[in-house]
């Protein structure tokens, strides 16, 4: 396929109401914050225009993980990231409750950019004040008890979890570091009010950024074909064993389901009484397919 058919969609239903009240609270305290942290799993589209706005003149360390996960030839793609504003840093995909290679960086580079920078609402004060700003399910909280372990061997402050939506208000001040003294502030995942395009919330649904009960696993399902078509990335052929690549989803899903045993019992109303029937289950194959993607078994991939 050479473009895909988003049919129409309206994306203004995938923000979720305590969205707003997080952007309003995250708002206040920038006022308090000396830095920026922000976390990200895709390069451009992971970004969130509103929060670029309010940036400001603070002090900004983007933070890029899962970048074992990405194309190697697209590289060039995560490098122009911080062309928008921030210091690159990026990581790998790890446990939550390993220190990720990032995690050495982040508090050298932060302590470095705000001693280097004004601090005219702070100047007398020693101790340092970050926000940690995103998406949805991007390892904000992951990367606050990342930092917390490393340099405190403190356990978990913050509840994580891995779906959009686990932190949904501004919460108190969390130390990650005694020297510097520094503090960490975790924030709820914030998406735009109104999302650029379909194609750009289609891509932070496949990363987890929104919910894919409000999108459709079965349009994202699609949407994930045609992109690793698009991109020459067959490594669902080896993956699911199938002749060649296929250009449409429903064939691949009927694959997917006959091969994994993902069936269900339906009830069908007859002329003689209700019957129960065996039928593939095409919802459970493109949660499946999307799952497959997301843990790195369909190769590494690059949406943007």
């Amino acid at each position: 396929r050479e473009r895909f058919e988003f049919g129409g969609r309206d994306v203004a239903s995938w923000f979720p109401r305590h969205m707003a009240k997080g952007l309003r609270q995250m708002r206040l305290a920038l006022r308090r914050a000396d830095c920026l942290v922000e976390r990200s799993h895709i390069p451009l589209s992971g970004r969130n225009p509103a929060l670029q706005e309010a940036l400001g003149i603070r002090p900004h360390v983007l933070v890029l993980n899962k970048m074992d996960l990405a194309d190697p030839r697209r590289q060039p793609v995560s490098a122009g990231a911080g062309q928008g504003g921030g210091q690159p840093c990026v990581t790998k995909r790890v446990a939550e409750w390993q220190p990720c290679p990032c995690s050495l960086q982040v508090v050298p580079m932060v302590a470095r950019l705000v001693g280097d920078g004004p601090r005219y609402h702070r100047a007398e004060n020693s101790e340092h004040n970050i926000l940690v700003i995103g998406v949805p399910n991007v390892g904000k909280s992951s990367l606050i008890n990342s930092l917390r372990r490393l340099h405190l061997k403190k356990g978990k402050a913050t509840a994580v979890g891995g779906e959009p939506g686990i932190t949904k208000a501004v919460l108190s001040r969390i130390q990650v570091c005694e020297k510097p003294l520094m503090y960490l502030v975790d924030t709820p995942g914030v998406l735009p009010p109104r999302l650029g395009d379909v194609e750009t919330g289609m891509k932070l649904a496949l990363c987890g950024a929104i919910h894919d009960h409000l999108v459709g696993e079965d349009v994202m399902a699609d949407y994930l074909l045609y992109t690793l078509n698009k991109q020459q990335q067959f490594g669902y052929v080896r993956r699911y064993r199938l002749g060649q690549p296929c250009d449409h989803i429903e064939p691949l899903l009927k694959h997917v389901a006959l091969t994994q045993g993902r069936t269900q019992r339906v009830k069908v109303l007859t002329g003689t009484g209700n019957v129960n029937m065996m039928m593939l289950n095409y919802a459970a194959a493109a949660y499946e397919f999307l799952r497959d993607f997301r843990a790195g078994h369909l190769g590494r991939v690059t949406l943007d």
